[in-house]
């Protein structure tokens, strides 16, 4: 006799040994105890949660032969029952959607739903991944679905709901199974291991329900595997040996090296989690949604529900969470979010996550742009009053426009100092407003500027043959807008202006 897998061999059988899904299985039950049942369903959730099992319980809750009505405690022993529980009723017919997604399919389905039952009371259809059907396929189920039969039922399952069509979802009761908490799986998985005399440590146990991430198949799955590594005993040791850290421990380890800004430790957890064989996209996604749950920690507090962590684990990513501001939590998601698009396509995958999670580690030594604006505002201010408190006494005219001399900054010697032509005064203003002079500080009078004329080239040309001129010119650059000449001198001095 062949060995029957932990999945199979434990599946829920009635209402009540479904985990996790309370709310469900309770409207379910009572939908059936006051003649409600509706003929389209549509249980959607994550893999392993319970929507075959459920679909199955519910077609023999309909079809239970040992009850002259839909019963919401089937028999499970009848000919009806255990033939739907193996999958082999006539009148309860599975489509697996991914391998029938054509028209045609559907068409078969619709010329056979008229027919009435061979021996049940109704004729159902379980249609498993049904957002894998085609348009055209959806487009043909859509009138039987809206108006089946009073003897057809359809319950339809998907791990993907937003793939389904509206014009679908308005036709079924939506249910939305929930993942399996850890506490749940661990406690299902002691009881298994009782039923088959298997020594269990609990903590072996819990560590198998966190690494199956709310599928109990997944869980039953591991179960099965360190039973036959272990010879009929679940250790922690033999966990550890034979499987990976659950993918939480790893990134909780990788943020707190983050926080640390230990980059290189960063690195070393990163290379860990990808010697475990998870792909780039997948290793960001699941750092994306451990950074999210600390995020909603850290904003809404310990106690929302906006985050579904086990209790045991909620202080300390609280703890965690605290480590981090708000604006911490939104780059680092969108740095890595940005990061799993990219290593999709890019051929340098791994050198790209390892170049942002140093950065992330490094981001630290980066300041943002307000704050820098605010550093630059406040030592602008302390320069400014530095440099008066430090500058000499000597006082200058606010209308005098003589600047320094000039000095080269290769051959360290002086150029002699380039005068600068008399401002042009502006326009005056309708009112002056007066200033006090500091008492013994000689202003000079200035002098007035001689009147303007129009410049020509050949004033230019001479500006630009002056030595000093073509001092400052190669100095400070620029160009000669403007030629006047002093009152003093014969020879033209530049303005120049850049």
């Amino acid at each position: 006799m062949s060995y029957t897998v932990l999945a199979r061999k434990f599946r829920s059988r009635t209402f009540d040994e479904v985990i996790g899904q309370g709310a469900i299985t309770a409207t379910l039950k009572n939908a059936i105890t006051q003649d409600r049942v509706h003929h389209g369903y549509l249980f959607c959730g994550t893999r392993g949660v319970g929507k075959t099992s459920m679909a199955r319980i519910l077609a023999k809750a309909l079809n239970c032969l040992s009850s002259d009505k839909p019963t919401a405690s089937p028999c499970g022993t009848c000919d009806a029952c255990e033939m739907i529980a193996r999958g082999e009723d006539i009148d309860v017919v599975e489509i697996d959607a991914a391998s029938n997604t054509g028209v045609d399919n559907i068409r078969e389905l619709r010329s056979n739903a008229v027919f009435r039952p061979t021996r049940c009371r109704y004729k159902i259809y379980i249609i498993d991944e049904v957002h894998m059907l085609s348009t055209g396929a959806f487009n043909a189920l859509l009138k039987t679905l809206e108006e089946p039969p009073s003897h057809v039922k359809f319950i339809l399952a998907t791990t993907e709901v937003q793939k389904v069509p509206a014009t679908i979802l308005s036709r079924v009761q939506r249910f939305d199974f929930k993942s399996i908490t850890p506490a749940e799986i661990a406690d299902q998985l002691s009881s298994i291991c009782r039923a088959e005399g298997v020594e269990a440590e609990p903590d072996a146990l819990k560590r198998l329900a966190r690494l199956a991430n709310g599928s109990m198949r997944d869980a039953l799955s591991l179960l099965d595997q360190v039973m036959s590594m272990g010879r009929m005993r679940v250790s922690l040791e033999i966990v550890n040996e034979l499987l990976p850290v659950a993918h939480d421990e790893l990134f909780a380890e990788l943020i707190d090296r983050l926080a640390d800004g230990d980059a290189g430790g960063a690195v070393a957890v990163l290379d860990r989690s990808l010697s475990q064989g998870r792909s780039l996209d997948v290793l960001c996604g699941l750092l994306i949604g451990q950074i999210r749950d600390l995020m909603m920690l850290r904003i809404c507090g310990a106690e929302t529900d906006l985050v579904d962590v086990p209790a045991g684990l909620r202080t300390k990513l609280v703890e965690q969470a605290a480590r981090f501001d708000s604006g911490a939590y939104v780059y680092m998601i969108t740095v890595l979010e940005e990061l799993r698009r990219s290593v999709k396509s890019s051929g340098s995958g791994r050198a790209l996550v390892e170049a942002a999670i140093i950065r992330l580690a490094e981001s630290s030594k980066f300041s943002s742009i307000e704050s820098l604006l605010a550093q630059l505002e406040g030592g602008g201010v302390a320069r400014t009053a530095a440099a008066r408190e430090s500058a000499p006494t000597t006082a200058r005219s606010p209308q005098s426009t003589t600047p320094p001399a000039v000095r080269s900054s290769s051959a360290g010697s002086a150029l002699p100092p380039v005068p600068a032509a008399p401002a042009v005064p502006a326009a005056a203003p309708a009112r002056t407003r007066r200033t006090a002079r500091p008492e013994g500080v000689h202003v000079p009078p200035v002098a007035t500027p001689a009147p303007t004329r129009r410049v020509t080239q050949a004033d230019l040309k001479a500006a630009a043959s002056e030595p000093m001129v073509r001092a400052a010119m190669e100095v400070f650059g620029g160009q000669i807008v403007d030629v006047q000449r002093s009152a003093s001198a014969s020879t033209p001095i530049q303005d120049s202006q850049k």
